[in-house]
């Protein structure tokens, strides 16, 4: 009786526990093809040896930049300054993805807060 018991929870476990796992793997793959679209678009920017790369970047207005901490080692913080854009990542840790979506048309100086040479020019049209 005991091992019939057993087995009706672990079943009522399952059946509550299904639609929260069934919602994480979908998260999973919509990352992973969202990272794979930008990948493909060339619109994904490492940070990588106190450097952007690419220096440049051209894209339309509403695309989505993925900024990568390729570093091993090292904290590095995205931010846009503009009159008519501004973002700000905070701290990214290294093997982040920080995704920035450059909403108004201009030229946008991509800078990093802990690195001041880094530097990466947006021309969104």
């Amino acid at each position: 009786m005991a091992s019939a018991a057993l087995r009706v929870s672990a079943s009522l476990r399952w059946k509550s526990a299904w639609p929260a796992a069934l919602a994480l793997a979908l998260g999973i793959i919509c990352g992973m093809i969202l990272v794979g679209d930008l990948e493909a678009s060339g619109l994904l920017v490492s940070q990588k040896g106190r450097a952007f790369q690419p220096g440049n970047i051209a894209l339309s207005r509403g695309e989505t930049v993925m900024f990568v901490n390729d570093d091993s080692d090292l904290l590095h913080h995205v931010f846009v300054e503009s009159d008519t854009f501004n973002f700000d990542s905070g701290d990214q840790e290294p093997g982040s993805r920080t995704p920035v979506t450059f909403t108004e048309k201009g030229t946008f100086q991509v800078l990093c807060g802990i690195h001041p040479k880094m530097k990466l020019v947006v021309r969104v049209n």
